[in-house]
């Protein structure tokens, strides 16, 4: 029987984390995509804490009158901003098994012109 989409994304999902994982020097970046949200948190795996998150539900962000990619692009500024004053420059991209396609690679983009690199 074929998979459904929730289960392919969740097998993509565990292939990548095999590889990718968060330090405390170099964090990961995961995203969340839901219909109408995104949602992206910076974690240290090693110890297991969020380090920063933002959502396209943070107040500055859902006032903002925009379409989904571009709210994707303002959530990845705003979660570069905070990962900066906390000291993090360079991250690892978890894309959660999304592709690399639309509000993901928004995201990314944002948070590169941010100042975030990886």
């Amino acid at each position: 029987m074929a998979l459904t989409k929730y289960e392919r994304r969740i097998r993509i999902k565990n292939r990548i984390r095999k590889i990718v994982s968060g330090t405390e020097a170099r964090p990961r970046l995961t995203v969340f995509r839901s219909n109408k949200e995104i949602y992206a948190q910076v974690v240290d795996d090693v110890t297991g804490v969020t380090i920063s998150a933002a959502s396209s539900r943070d107040k500055e962000i859902s006032s903002a009158k925009a379409t989904k990619i571009e709210v994707a692009k303002l959530v990845g500024k705003s979660l570069a901003e905070k990962a900066l004053k906390a000291g993090i420059e360079t991250i690892a991209f978890d894309r959660g098994g999304y592709l690399y396609h639309g509000r993901v690679k928004s995201l990314a983009e944002g948070a590169r012109e941010a100042g975030l690199k990886f």
